[in-house]
């Protein structure tokens, strides 16, 4: 998530929240909170890269199959003998730390999973209210509560098809044999196959139905 789609600043409580109450409030509330979460993902995945970058290396030495590419990242001056001694504990404390920053991805798409928790708990109290469909005036500009929830199931479904490429490519990615396949991970880990534009446009919309971004 990089350029104008989500800006480089987190979001917070809007002052001109304090005009709004129920529905309105706690939709406007969870867009800002959509946004941190996929702004903390996409540090997390910055992170992720490099340390995966690195367990490249180490088991490509191990398998006496290094290769050099600009993705991965190594102090060139390290020579291969020093990196080959003690290369075991090394690739096991990369490894560690590939685990650590995907269980901190796990715990940004449980979040996002309590997000539409309360979005669905909103459309049932607004089916309640106004009946199956819902109030007949928009909360914002132009959607429907349901429509709100649509795209947040969208975006939670996006993450977590790929925190599910995240696990694999961390299970995986210290066993590979050959220098090809390594490539597909780290490729896939740069690129989040799961994660297109449309995903990246789906937040910004919802921040500018919400007030967060100016129409």
């Amino acid at each position: 998530l990089s350029g104008d789609v989500t800006g480089s600043e987190r979001l917070g409580p809007c002052v001109s929240c304090s005009a709004l109450t129920g529905s309105a409030r706690k939709i406007k509330d969870n867009a800002a909170d959509w946004h941190n979460l996929m702004m903390r993902w996409e540090t997390l995945n910055e992170e992720g890269l490099k340390v995966a970058g690195n367990i490249d290396v180490f088991s490509s030495l191990s398998s006496s199959s290094f290769q050099d590419d600009e993705l991965l990242l190594v102090d060139e001056r390290s020579s291969s003998s020093s990196l080959q001694t003690g290369g075991a504990a090394e690739l096991q404390d990369k490894c560690c730390k590939l685990q650590d920053i995907v269980e901190k991805m796990i715990a940004v798409v449980t979040k996002m999973e309590r997000l539409i928790t309360s979005q669905t708990g909103v459309e049932d109290l607004e089916e309640f209210q106004y009946g199956p469909d819902g109030r007949k005036f928009p909360l914002f500009h132009s959607w429907n509560t349901k429509r709100f929830g649509d795209l947040c199931r969208v975006l939670l479904e996006a993450f977590s098809q790929e925190l599910k490429l995240k696990q694999l490519i961390q299970q995986e990615l210290a066993h590979t044999v050959t220098s090809d396949l390594s490539m597909v991970y780290l490729s896939c880990w740069l690129h989040q196959p799961f994660i297109p534009p449309k995903i990246r446009f789906t937040l910004e919309a919802l921040l500018l139905e919400t007030g967060h971004r100016p129409l």
